[in-house]
């Protein structure tokens, strides 16, 4: 599959699973099985737990991780102790997580692991920093069940996204809720000399005006913004919101009566329901980003949790249709 090829490109790639059982950890597998024959150094850690034998919850099965002989990998001491691999520590790290501090190790053979790595964005970002000493050419970074933040462009520099039927059991669903996702991870961006500039604002709510000079609205939160004492739009129809992005806030702005553009830091702050986007770049809004990440490739599991399968042909010709990227079926070997 030629998005294998792709991952190298990129500094840094997240795997992200949209619901559980969409075939996320059966994606890294082979993204690993795959990289092991090329010759390059591979970096790989995780913001959840993920290689386990059997979901804590539902004590399911579940597919556990290989990694191969040179891959590096980072994991807590609690389960770098429970590793069916012959591996040599690179480092232990001064800081603790809930399991233990985090190990550092190379793998001298092929074996199991169970990986969970840093639990917040700013530690994975520091994380893929500190490969770069080891000569580290990618760092993989398996994702958490509906947290989308480590896939933001300001961690990781490119996405493979898997979904499947237990996301949705109805195909012309699941491609929709699966295109709502592509939107915005690909929304489009807004002009690089604005950008960088828009960058540096991590807080409250910015007007921007048609030279695109950047004025502070002097709302602190977007909780306050129907309460605003001063016309939000006096500097134009161009609004920056570094913070979430919310169906309140969403329903608001279509209030206006104007047509807004509405600038986010990346896709991983929209947290707005697929029927208000829609709702609102229908009214003649338009929503922009100031990061934008790679996605590679979609995958697909058509085998939901229940036993139920999907059409796999059908599925993955109606994805691709929509979507127009690579989707594959991780399983079958099968590209649409």
């Amino acid at each position: 599959m030629p998005f294998v090829n792709e991952i190298l490109a990129y500094r840094s790639v997240s795997i992200a699973g949209l619901e559980k059982n969409t075939g996320k950890t059966e994606s890294l597998n082979y993204v690993l099985n795959r990289l092991k024959t090329i010759n390059t150094r591979i970096a790989l850690t995780s913001i959840g737990v993920d290689g386990e034998k059997s979901d804590q919850i539902t004590r399911s099965p579940k597919p556990e991780i290989t990694v191969y002989e040179g891959m590096i990998f980072v994991t807590s001491e609690k389960h770098y102790l429970e590793r069916k691999i012959i591996s040599e520590i690179l480092d232990v790290s001064q800081e603790r997580t809930a399991l233990g501090r985090l190990i550092t190790a190379r793998a001298r053979m092929q074996g199991k692991v169970i990986l969970s790595g840093p639990s917040g964005t700013a530690e994975i970002r520091k994380l893929i920093e500190n490969m770069e000493q080891y000569g580290v050419n990618t760092v993989i970074v398996d994702g958490a069940l509906s947290r989308l933040s480590f896939a933001s462009p300001a961690v990781t520099d490119a996405m493979i996204l898997a979904t499947g039927a237990s996301l949705s059991a109805n195909i012309p669903q699941l491609v929709s809720k699966t295109n709502f996702i592509k939107q915005l991870i690909e929304l489009p961006l807004v002009e690089d000399e604005l950008a960088k500039q828009l960058q540096e604002l991590k807080q409250g709510i910015w007007g921007i005006d048609e030279f695109g000079r950047i004025h502070d609205l002097e709302i602190p939160s977007v909780f306050l913004l129907d309460k605003a004492d001063k016309d939000i739009f006096r500097f134009g129809n161009r609004i920056f919101i570094p913070g979430a992005i919310t169906d309140k806030l969403i329903s608001f702005l279509q209030t206006q009566d104007r047509e807004v553009e509405l600038i986010v830091s990346d896709f991983s702050r929209i947290f707005c329901s697929q029927h208000q986007f829609s709702s609102f770049l229908k009214r003649g809004n338009t929503l922009k980003c100031v990061l934008q990440s790679k996605l590679i490739a979609i995958t697909v599991n058509p085998v939901s949790p229940n036993g139920y399968t999907l059409n796999r042909d059908r599925l993955l010709d109606e994805m691709q249709k929509t979507l127009k990227v690579p989707v594959y079926d991780i399983k079958s070997e099968i590209c649409g």
